[in-house]
């Protein structure tokens, strides 16, 4: 079974508007990124409702929808659009744990958001229960608990790859119930939430076999600095450095440092 999963190819989707199929612009900045950076799986922590980037106009109790200030990225794979996290083309408001369970149904990919602090992606279960990476382990918990005063929303098309029928999605879920840090080969929530999904080992860490041929371009829409982008060699190092960015911010400075725009 893990096998044919790990065949699902990607779907044809139109691209993205851009000059170029891979992605790239000419008069971008283009940024080698050959490092790694410490996991971050203790995203969702002990902050309380106000540290999480709410106004007093957006309070953590309201139910939503309302839209937060967030980098925005597509990715591309040659010449393919592998991920879109766009304004323009999705729904990126906001809602309660409350609210959201409301619309969700098994298999659902859903992301916790809060200012200056990755994404934490869950799968729901039922109810109000979600499986999810937490702290070095592969645990089931509630929704309303683990939620802690953010808001979330579905992201099931925010990677273009082929879902995986809703039932074996719950599978690769439940089926690593348990799992501690010495047995799991994801290196976030988000790498295991979106294998659970798709089925597709490049999720894994060191799952995918690094080639000169492919590579993965981040594109970093950086509102009032243009786009920059990022190149990849495996889609693992990508997420990472992506996720880093919506933690820290850190690429809004090295977008000043060279004064790159559009």
């Amino acid at each position: 079974m893990g096998n044919q999963l790990d065949r699902i190819t990607h779907l044809n989707y139109s691209e993205l508007p851009t000059g170029d199929p891979s992605g790239l612009e000419k008069d971008e900045l283009r940024v080698g990124v050959a490092y790694f950076f410490s996991d971050e799986e203790e995203e969702v922590d002990d902050r309380t409702p106000s540290d999480c980037g709410f106004t007093k106009d957006h309070s953590p109790v309201e139910e939503g929808p309302f839209s937060l200030s967030e980098v925005e990225y597509s990715a591309f794979c040659s010449q393919e659009c592998i991920f879109s996290k766009l304004r323009e083309n999705e729904d990126l408001n906001v809602y309660s744990a409350k609210t959201l369970l409301t619309m969700c149904k098994p298999g659902d990919l859903l992301e916790l958001v809060a200012t200056a602090q990755a994404p934490h992606w869950v799968i729901y279960q039922h109810e109000d229960q979600i499986i999810h990476l937490h702290k070095g382990e592969i645990r089931r918990d509630s929704l309303l608990e683990i939620s802690n005063g953010r808001h979330g929303r579905i992201v099931n098309n925010r990677y273009r790859f082929r879902p995986l029928p809703s039932d074996l999605v719950m599978q690769n879920a439940s089926g690593h119930l348990g799992l501690r840090s010495e047995e799991i080969c994801w290196t976030n929530s988000e790498s295991f939430a979106a294998w659970c999904r798709f089925g597709k080992r490049e999720f894994k860490s060191g799952g995918e076999a690094h080639s000169a041929e492919q590579q993965y371009f981040l594109k970093v829409h950086l509102s009032g600095s243009g786009v920059h982008t990022l190149v990849f060699r495996s889609l693992e190092d990508m997420i990472r450095e992506r996720r880093r960015v919506d933690a820290s911010g850190i690429l809004k400075e090295l977008s000043m440092v060279n004064g790159s725009k559009d």
